[in-house]
């Protein structure tokens, strides 16, 4: 019974064991969910600029009736 669990831990870490290699990895080269919602909030941000400005100079140069 007892080596039957220790067969099945280690088999289940030699399974698990790429997608922590790939976790790792992500992790290492910046692709990590924190650094994802800080550019995303950036870009929306500029973009929420961006539209502003836009809108902003329409209606400045909007012709009166």
């Amino acid at each position: 019974m007892k080596t039957m669990i220790v067969a099945m831990s280690l088999g289940a870490l030699v399974a698990l064991a790429p997608f922590a290699a790939m976790a790792q990895s992500a992790h290492a080269a910046g692709g990590g969910s924190h650094s994802r919602h800080i550019r995303h909030s950036r870009n929306a941000h500029k973009e929420r600029a961006r539209a502003g400005a836009e809108h902003a100079r329409a209606v400045r140069h909007a012709p009166h009736s």
